[in-house]
């Protein structure tokens, strides 16, 4: 591309790298490096929990997630509590914004 006279910048752009990444390439002399997509792994070490959560949370939706992470752990989890909140933050349903009532004032009232 530089060969062809881009700018790095229109390089950069065109790569969808930093302006810095491709002027570091450029003077290596290397190829740009080749963005690589996660795959998919396989179940994780929540999933066999998800139905007991799930059904935990449809019963008791107040139930904090500190709580439900403790409960699996008895159960034998050895994941982490973040991937538990996850999870929760997934399956719980959004509670609605309260209604709330404006009340004004005049000025100096």
């Amino acid at each position: 591309m530089k060969a062809v006279g881009l700018s790095i910048t229109a390089i950069a752009r065109q790569l969808k790298f930093d302006r810095k990444t491709v002027r570091k390439y450029l003077e290596r002399g290397e190829e740009a490096p080749h963005v690589q997509r996660r795959t998919r792994r396989g179940p994780g070490v929540l999933s066999q929990y998800e139905e007991y959560l799930s059904s935990r949370i449809q019963a008791y939706p107040g139930l904090s997630g500190r709580r439900l992470y403790r409960e699996i752990m008895d159960m034998g989890y050895e994941g982490g509590y973040t991937t538990v909140t996850n999870y929760l933050r997934k399956v719980r349903a959004v509670s609605p914004a309260p209604f709330e009532r404006r009340f004004e004032t005049l000025p100096g009232v």
